[in-house]
């Protein structure tokens, strides 16, 4: 009788908790600068989590070395339900990426839920004579080593989606390393660098003007924004799928009480049509999961970057 009463006491008292949460500011944490893919959709939920939940969310910056510095910091925050962090396709990539992490991609973190996913495109500058992504391919065969794409960064999802695309085309790019997909994008634009993949709301404009020329989009299913280019398997490298996913996860340990009321929270902002027009305006379409879901998807991405890693033989520079 003691320890049923004990085990109703301490359910009432994380029932009360949870109710009583969030009592101060969130922090959410974005391993990524400022200006990218991810952090404009992260500005958008903070936003609206802040007046959902009645306490600030303050977003923080924390990028370098493949999104590594802001996970390591948010695997060793306290798991009390006040450190968030939305990250993408780079968390599991750096994960097989990066030879010795401070911390476990899988084990040191609770995956709450999916946000978003979308395509990358692959865009040259007008400089370079090519259009198409067979024509791309000849040139850079023609001229091994010496045709350079920009990444966000070593290890980032634009470092190995490009990777990816090299080794299945047999196209031998060179990588260059940014520090943030804003100042990458900017050297395409400038010609500094002639290729890369970008997100679609950063190429679309870019295209339209002539400063940027799409050749394809990494998804199976072409972009709906720019239904007139092809994608990479339609394109010539036959199998080619590449997507970029974004996701809300906390500290390993953070109570279930706790996650459980975000990931409510989350859910019902995302599920309006205003939060899907914000976001989808970013270039990522909303796509939410469950929990469980979640975890087995963070899980087969793992597997299938490391495989790509594995066989693409990419390493950080």
């Amino acid at each position: 009788m003691r320890a049923a009463a004990l085990a109703l006491a301490l359910a009432c008292a994380a029932q009360a908790w949870a109710q009583a949460y969030p009592a101060r500011p969130l922090r959410l944490v974005l391993p990524f600068a400022a200006g990218g893919l991810v952090d404009v959709p992260g500005r958008i939920l903070a936003q609206k989590l802040s007046q959902s939940l009645g306490q600030p969310v303050v977003v923080e910056n924390r990028p370098g070395a493949g999104s590594t510095i802001g996970a390591d910091h948010v695997a060793k925050s306290k798991p009390d339900g006040y450190t968030l962090m939305i990250s993408s396709t780079t968390h599991v990539i750096s994960a097989n990426l990066y030879k010795s992490l401070p911390y476990d991609a899988l084990r040191d973190f609770a995956p709450l839920m999916k946000l978003a996913e979308g395509p990358y495109v692959l865009v040259v500058h007008p400089s370079l004579p090519v259009r198409s992504v067979a024509e791309l391919v000849a040139l850079a065969k023609s001229q091994p080593g010496r045709i350079d794409y920009a990444s966000s960064g070593n290890g980032s999802s634009q470092h190995l989606v490009a990777a990816l695309f090299c080794a299945m085309s047999g196209a031998p790019l060179n990588h260059v390393p940014y520090k943030g997909s804003d100042r990458a994008t900017q050297d395409i634009i400038g010609g500094q660098v002639k290729v890369g993949f970008v997100g679609t709301p950063i190429a679309l404009p870019h295209v339209k003007a002539g400063r940027l020329r799409a050749l394809a989009v990494s998804t199976a299913r072409r972009a709906p924004e720019m239904p007139e280019v092809p994608t990479l398997d339609e394109a010539g490298v036959p199998g080619y799928e590449a997507t970029i996913w974004m996701g809300l996860f906390a500290p390993a340990g953070t109570p279930r009480e706790i996650l459980a009321r975000l990931h409510a929270e989350v859910s019902r902002l995302l599920a309006s049509p205003e939060a899907r027009a914000q976001i989808a305006a970013t270039g990522v379409e909303v796509s939410l999961s469950t929990s469980e879901e979640f975890a087995a998807f963070v899980r087969a991405e793992h597997e299938k970057w490391g495989k790509v890693v594995r066989d693409t033989g990419a390493t950080v520079n």
